[in-house]
């Protein structure tokens, strides 16, 4: 199949053979070979593509390779990835990885002469720029509309990601953020509740222990203890399934104060970055719970209260599954720079970064 990545800078400095792409999350790895066609419309051919377990792999050079020897069937001397976390020297820093990602080892095992790598968030957002990649996404909360101005794109899974997509005639840019260590702040009594229960001395806790899939587990766990009832639910996935069917009162408590979380944490995130492109919950875990989420607080704790509330009320929220943005996005940003350049150690740079 093809996907449309819009104009191209600099078509000419651009590579034409086969290069992979990859999108690797805590849980899971979605890899592509893709291809760009030298055509009126510059279009990047998906030649194979595969969702593959973290887990079932002893890191990401064996997952690379498996994909490429069961389904791209081809070698490749190009790859982007786009990872959760950021780049400090030749490691990507991430506290949800399945394994460490070293970028030498990598580009060694792999025989790879270009290594490129992008926050994962920043990937969807550059996946966003397509409306068209946006087709599958359903309206939350705010006025149908789609108007421009910056794009926040937020996702909890196995940890909790944000970044924010500014328009610029000359190509938008992308800034990819570490929202999800910003410090939880209860809203309501019973929040404050959790918090003492999961933080008994105080100090620092992360949103994202609260808004992720693990965190949605780690509230039900907590109200379980707290109301001295025994756990029968061991999944995120069997807390979500527990909520929608009404037969187990601490999920529906857990996924209750999940959605009103993730408002209060969207809500500050639009006040900071103003997104009038509106905001993007992207992942298929928020996308099969989204009844749950139009029935919660979301809404309410997204538009917080005073003045900014006329404000965000004007500001889409809209719900999108991940599936292949990651990737796309991934190699919207490779391509549109061209071919990566080298400095003195013979490193991949970007942005300023080794990669």
């Amino acid at each position: 199949m093809s996907e449309a990545l819009g104009h191209l800078d600099h078509p000419a400095s651009i590579p034409t053979m086969p290069f992979l792409a990859a999108d690797i999350g805590g849980t899971y790895a979605r890899v592509a070979l893709m291809q760009l066609q030298q055509d009126a419309g510059h279009e990047v051919q998906v030649l194979a593509y595969r969702t593959l377990a973290c887990a079932d792999f002893p890191g990401l050079a064996e997952l690379l390779q498996t994909f490429l020897v069961h389904d791209a069937q081809t070698a490749v001397r190009h790859c982007v990835l786009a990872c959760a976390g950021h780049v400090i020297g030749e490691e990507v820093l991430n506290d949800n990885s399945a394994w460490p990602i070293d970028l030498s080892r990598l580009r060694q095992a792999m025989a790879l002469d270009d290594l490129a790598v992008l926050n994962d968030f920043e990937a969807l957002a550059y996946a966003l720029e397509d409306h068209s990649t946006c087709g599958c996404a359903r309206l939350l909360c705010g006025p149908d509309i789609r108007a421009d101005g910056p794009t926040l794109v937020i996702g909890p899974g196995t940890g909790l990601g944000a970044a924010v997509r500014l328009p610029d005639p000359a190509g938008s840019r992308v800034l990819a953020t570490e929202a999800g260590q910003m410090d939880f702040a209860p809203n309501t009594i019973r929040e404050r509740e959790v918090l003492a229960h999961l933080a008994p001395k105080g100090g620092y806790m992360a949103y994202e222990r609260i808004v992720s899939g693990s965190g949605l587990l780690t509230l039900y766990l907590a109200l379980c203890a707290m109301r001295g009832a025994t756990p029968r639910l061991a999944t995120p996935e069997a807390v979500t399934a527990a909520a929608a069917a009404c037969i187990d009162a601490q999920a529906a408590e857990a996924v209750d104060i999940f959605c009103a979380a993730l408002g209060s944490f969207a809500g500050s995130l639009a006040m900071a970055f103003m997104p009038m492109g509106g905001v993007y919950l992207a992942g298929g875990f928020l996308y099969s719970m989204f009844a749950l989420l139009e029935r919660s607080a979301f809404e309410e704790r997204f538009l917080h209260a005073r003045s900014v509330r006329a404000l965000l009320s004007r500001i889409p929220v809209r719900v999108t599954e991940h599936g292949r943005k990651g990737v796309l996005g991934a190699a919207r940003w490779y391509l549109r720079r061209g071919a990566p350049w080298r400095n003195e150690t013979g490193h991949v740079l970007v942005n300023g970064l080794t990669g």
